[in-house]
């Protein structure tokens, strides 16, 4: 039975989640739309929810100028998001795991060493030296996956959260009892039982594999065929800016700029940009909530 008080309680948060959800959603479809208007539209008339002249020339400007290169941007942009979300839970997870076990030595020192690194790092430039000079990551593959790696302590702390208040230490002294080292207990047992919270942290982590340009930015200096689509995008940006600085009226390029949809182009690369994530969610989106529910809430 449900009170009165209840229902109000309820009614007034469908009506906030609600109201949320449309301020998140209007600016997702005002950029889908502009993305298919005209450009001359988009100049006379500005951004509207429904295009009022229906155009893919901005898509077909990108791909006929740019398309082997924005396909080969794309599977880059799947293989980091891949290799950094593998070897980001192969990370984390055992992590998070010892962190969890109260007979750890030095449990609450390591803790709050990973927590340190949520508030402090050690900036730019250090990083920089450190994985160009030190490393020799610059201008190779693994530019774009190792600075990512352990970048934000709250996964690990999240993780931790979950195995500490879901996993009941009955049954992992039980397995314990019966012969199980430690190994066994959070591959068999421990891992199984954190699908939740492990599938969580590989939404976050994908998505920030897939939206980081920095990374391409700052250690791809000559090898641009590691491009992911965020680096390419936002190189095409760049070069469109400097062509229209720098281009007399004249020039061939000034003629091909001036044909060039340049606003309907900044809404096609965000849509191209943010497609596949919008794609994936539903699809992931019942361990998302779980995990962060079990995960955040209780602990």
């Amino acid at each position: 039975m449900m009170y009165k008080s209840d229902r109000i309680f309820n009614t007034i948060g469908h009506i906030f989640m609600s109201l949320l959800a449309f301020f998140v959603l209007v600016p997702f479809v005002l950029l889908l739309a502009s993305s298919f208007t005209a450009e001359e539209s988009l100049i006379r008339y500005g951004y509207n929810f429904v295009p009022r002249e229906f155009s893919l020339f901005a898509y077909e400007w990108l791909f006929i100028t740019n398309g082997a290169v924005i396909i080969r941007s794309y599977l880059m942009s799947f293989l980091v998001t891949a290799v950094g979300v593998v070897l980001s839970i192969c990370i984390t997870t055992p992590l998070a795991y010892g962190l969890a076990k109260r007979g750890l030595p030095m449990r609450k020192a390591l803790t709050f060493f990973v927590f340190f690194t949520m508030i402090f790092n050690g900036g730019l430039v250090p990083t920089y030296i450190n994985y160009t000079q030190v490393f020799g990551l610059g201008d190779t593959f693994w530019a774009l996956v190792i600075p990512n790696l352990l970048t934000n302590g709250f996964f690990v702390l999240l993780m931790k959260s979950y195995f500490t208040t879901n996993i009941p230490t009955e049954i992992l002294e039980a397995a314990e009892m019966d012969g199980a080292g430690e190994f066994r207990l959070m591959m068999q047992i421990a891992i199984p039982m954190a699908k939740p919270i492990i599938a969580t942290v590989a939404i976050f982590v994908g998505i920030n594999y897939w939206n980081d340009w920095i990374n391409g930015f700052v250690y791809l200096v000559r090898r641009t065929d590691l491009f992911t689509i965020q680096n390419l995008l936002n190189r095409i940006m760049q070069n469109i800016q400097v062509l229209m600085q720098t281009a007399d009226l004249g020039t061939q390029a000034a003629v091909g700029l001036a044909r060039a949809p340049l606003t309907a182009i900044r809404m096609a690369m965000a849509v191209m940009g943010v497609l596949p994530i919008v794609l994936v969610y539903p699809f992931v989106q019942k361990n998302f909530v779980k995990g962060i529910t079990l995960g955040g809430v209780k602990g």
